[in-house]
């Protein structure tokens, strides 16, 4: 999907440091203590407009909650939502994801979640894909010990994959469901993609994995 570039989405980032991280490298190790109050941090990689994770942190206020998106022009929506939710805890990083262990130490962060992740379909970009096992190991390494990932798609092919991916790393599926919206699951949270994809009738897929 292409993104209508937003010049001035940097400069207003840049006037919210009580919402967007300035500099979260340096937070390494320390990330409860930007929060009002301690708890379980959970990150969303590829945090998009931020529907999910604001809705998540007013559901959840003993939750402390980082959206990461990379794309400036995306993460701004996202930033707006937050002015709007007026909630303390959530924060936002315009960062890249493959980068998480600049960002956060071994064992600061209580789970992640990923949520309607581009695909890469074709087979030569496999290792751009967040469930790929550089990624997988990236995130273990910040995971609290049995650490879970909670994932999303509407992409059959990239939920088959991921399920093989986290099988090969020998996590635990916990959690699987072929159709979300028709299945008992409860408290589902739809990100801004699930409530276009599911309108169109496509199939939603959920899983959550756990490191042993």
């Amino acid at each position: 999907m292409r993104v209508r570039h937003k010049p001035w989405a940097k400069d207003k980032l840049s006037a919210y440091p009580q919402y967007v991280v300035q500099t979260p490298e340096e937070n390494r190790g320390n990330w409860q203590n930007i929060f009002e109050q301690k708890g379980p941090i959970h990150i969303e990689v590829g945090t998009g407009k931020g529907r999910f994770i604001s809705e998540m942190a007013k559901a959840n206020p003993s939750i402390n909650y980082i959206g990461i998106e990379i794309q400036e022009s995306v993460i701004v929506t996202a930033l707006d939502r937050l002015i709007d939710a007026d909630v303390p805890n959530i924060r936002l990083m315009n960062s890249n994801a493959a980068d998480l262990t600049t960002f956060f130490a071994e064992n600061e962060i209580d789970r992640v979640y990923l949520n309607f992740s581009d695909p890469w379909p074709k087979t030569r970009h496999e290792k751009r894909r967040l469930t790929y096992k550089t990624f997988l190991n990236t995130y273990e390494k910040i995971l609290v010990k049995n650490g879970e990932i909670h994932f999303k798609t509407d992409n059959q092919g990239l939920f088959e994959y991921s399920l093989w991916s986290f099988s090969q790393y020998n996590m635990l599926l916990k959690y699987i469901s072929l159709d979300l919206h028709n299945s008992d699951y409860e408290g589902n949270i739809e990100t801004e993609y699930e409530e276009k994809f599911s309108n169109k009738g496509s199939r939603i897929y959920r899983c959550e994995v756990q490191f042993k």
